[in-house]
């Protein structure tokens, strides 16, 4: 597996959700809020970051830690959590972090002189009058800031929309200053939440959370959060304050909307909450995003695939896959269980519940153990997308456990059985 792409593209004990990709220096560099093993809640751990050479998407390194949550002087105790983040270079150079803690609805900002080096609190996004920006009256919540810098101007996006709560109406789209924290122009709505998306594009695919910013030519492109929540959908336009269209999904952690395997509603892996975005890479365009493990939504990992882009400038939505930024995985060869793509219980699809199949781990958050497949039940599928069988006529299980049964082999869910594993009960591999 040295230097191969696959999906989760890092190490299988780092779980490093809400992906915000970007090329500096001839490097990718995913930022991310930073979820633990068996977390309890969302976001526990700091900041860190990870990139790899642009010509070679399986070689990733870990950059270290590259801010630490109790830098912020709300949060000196650690009592809260770093929400997901994002990254903009500034006019100066600098690049510069924007975060949300988990209790306070108002935007910080930290900056380096290095896009993974040691960054430092810098300030609250405000106003000129130094109120806080989600605090002065009319204002609305801060939540999962985007961020989009041109010339002496940083766009910065935002907004949270739980599905019967009109008190928030959309995504938000906010300008600051060159001082990378002073509102230059106050928030405006781009695209709505599902409160007040009847009749418009955006019905049943309204804003929910996880807003992010990409310019592609002479177009920007809107990366959001549904309120399906497990999908992510774009909306592009000209301007970057007005005039969003809705253009489609880029992308579902249980790739409903994809027919091509199953039936095009059926989910192939437990769904949940998604947040990522696009970078072009080689001329290639690349979408981040996440899954879920541990049968929970607080141990989530970073995935990644390759998106068709059409002629008029749109994306058709990617499938979920184990050989993510890669080609198909040649078959002769052994495979850990976690790059299992499609995992779920044939008797309760796309639903966590306690006897669900799912990705874990042994030890403790942080141990370096190399993730397997537990909960096996009857009626349990695992799948890996794509492998490459030339050549290859017989396939062999590793399992662990008090156990008896067999696994079917087949090229599609219900589909011809062409082999049978049997097993038997171990307590060693």
């Amino acid at each position: 597996m040295k230097n191969r792409p696959v999906n989760p593209y890092l190490p299988s004990w780092e779980y490093v959700p809400d992906g915000e990709p970007y090329v500096f220096g001839g490097r990718v560099y995913v930022y991310g809020s930073h979820d633990m093993y068996n977390g309890h809640v969302f976001c526990l751990g700091d900041y860190v970051c990870w990139s790899a050479p642009v010509d070679d998407l399986g070689d990733w390194r870990y950059e270290g830690v590259i801010y630490e949550k109790t830098a912020d002087p709300y949060n000196r105790d650690g009592s809260m959590c770093l929400y997901a983040p994002d990254v903009t270079r500034g006019p100066d150079g600098r690049y510069y972090l924007y975060y949300v803690l988990d209790h306070v609805s108002v935007v910080s900002v930290a900056v380096c002189d290095e896009p993974a080096g040691k960054f430092s609190f810098l300030g609250y996004v405000h106003y000129p009058d130094g109120t806080l920006l989600g605090c002065r009256e009319g204002d609305e919540p801060q939540f999962d800031p985007g961020v989009l810098t041109e010339g002496e101007l940083t766009y910065l996006y935002t907004g949270f929309c739980g599905r019967g709560d009109k008190s928030r109406h959309g995504a938000m789209a906010t300008v600051l200053g060159p001082d990378m924290l002073t509102v230059r122009e106050p928030p405006v709505i781009i695209v709505p939440g599902s409160s007040y998306s009847e009749g418009t594009c955006f019905q049943n695919h309204a804003f929910f959370e996880a807003p992010s910013i990409r310019k592609f030519g002479d177009t920007y492109y809107f990366i959001y959060s549904s309120e399906h929540m497990h999908e992510l959908c774009y909306a592009t336009s000209k301007s970057p304050r007005e005039g969003f269209t809705y253009r489609g999904v880029l992308v579902s952690n249980g790739d409903i909307g994809i027919g091509t395997y199953k039936d095009v509603d059926v989910p192939s892996a437990y769904i949940a909450n998604n947040h990522g975005s696009v970078v072009e890479v080689g001329g290639r365009y690349l979408i981040f995003y996440h899954r879920h493990t541990n049968g929970t939504w607080y141990s989530r990992q970073g995935c990644a695939e390759v998106l068709t882009r059409t002629e008029d400038g749109g994306f058709l939505q990617a499938e979920i896959t184990s050989q993510g930024l890669g080609g198909p995985l040649p078959a002769k060869a052994e495979y850990p269980a976690y790059l299992a793509c499609c995992l779920y219980l044939s008797s309760s699809p796309g639903r966590f519940g306690v006897d669900c199949p799912k990705v874990v781990q042994d030890g403790r958050d942080g141990d370096r153990e190399v993730g397997y497949i537990a909960n096996v039940a009857d009626g349990a599928v695992i799948g890996f997308k794509y492998l490459d069988f030339r050549s290859v006529s017989a396939l062999t299980v590793r399992t662990r456990g008090y156990i008896g049964g067999k696994f079917t082999v087949r090229t599609s869910p219900g589909g011809e059985v062409l082999g049978e594993v049997p097993v038997g009960g171990s307590n060693i591999w």
